[in-house]
């Protein structure tokens, strides 16, 4: 496969100086149904019976047991806080009832990986100047109708870090992303300012190393994205989403990228595989 980059000057430009890039159209409507046909079929075949492991960002210990470390190298399933009764059983369907599923589609599954480990991806990212890139995690992410969790204001590179910081966010829209189902909100330029805290794992569980700021909410703009946009994220840019209180699911498919030429995976991430991940390439 030879990589050649695919983002024009313009593109590089927006995306250094706001943060974040969004490139409409970059997966066609064939991708997307396959991706969202397959994620229906891993579904179907997960007995939520056998574990029950709650994702949520504004408590990062309450989710860290073994599953989750585990599912860096698994397809792992974690609900939704807001899915359950007082009595511990779902409120509906297990299938509107789940947060995201992760962390290894792309490694593990045929159909994520095939997007994942495509030429175009590549392409994209020897335009970012990456060298040799990782995909060092993955998440199918439903923002359910109604329960869908708020995202807090985050880094990327406060969970992924490397020495010198080179984590890059893909996220792809499945459906349509509006303020009203919980789109994603940035504030443009904010990754100029540099990684404000990181996410360690000790001997006792995950922990950030400081509090994190205040952000006045008027700062963040919303970034409104038709099915099938990938919106490039800068691994310092502040971004999050809020709940979604509609009556519409938010389905996205993301991706970190990390390089591994010249750069140090530290052992204090939250991410400890056992098998090294194989680059997306090497130049």
């Amino acid at each position: 496969m030879g990589i050649v980059g695919n983002l024009c000057s313009d593109n590089l430009n927006s995306f250094n100086s706001q943060g974040y890039l969004v490139i409409e159209s970059f997966a066609n409507n064939e991708q997307i149904e396959a991706m969202r046909n397959r994620m229906d079929q891993l579904l179907q075949a997960f007995d939520c019976s056998s574990n029950v492991s709650v994702f949520s960002t504004k408590n990062q210990r309450k989710v860290t047991d073994d599953y989750f470390y585990e599912s860096a190298e698994n397809i792992s399933f974690f609900f939704e806080e807001k899915a359950f009764r007082d009595d511990g059983n779902l409120k509906q369907p297990k299938e509107l009832s789940i947060n995201k599923v992760g962390h290894a589609l792309h490694e593990l599954d045929p159909v994520f990986k095939k997007f994942s480990c495509s030429e175009k991806l590549s392409n994209m990212l020897h335009s970012l100047g990456y060298k040799r890139p990782t995909i060092i995690q993955s998440m199918y992410i439903f923002k359910q109708p109604g329960i869908g969790g708020e995202v807090v204001p985050h880094q990327d590179n406060s969970f992924l870090y490397t020495e010198p910081t080179t984590c890059t966010g893909l996220w792809l829209a499945l459906e349509d992303a509006t303020i009203t189902n919980g789109c994603l909100w940035a504030i443009p330029g904010s990754q100029k300012n540099g990684l404000v805290r990181r996410f360690l794992r000790g001997e006792n569980g995950v922990y950030f190393d400081r509090p994190s700021p205040t952000y006045d909410q008027k700062d963040f703009v919303p970034i409104e994205v038709k099915a099938g946009s990938l919106v490039v994220i800068h691994g310092d840019l502040i971004h999050q989403s809020f709940e979604n209180q509609s009556s519409k699911s938010r389905h996205a498919y993301s991706l970190h990228v990390v390089d591994t030429d010249g750069c140090k995976w530290v052992p204090e991430n939250w991410i400890r595989r056992k098998v090294e991940a194989e680059p997306l390439y090497e130049s």
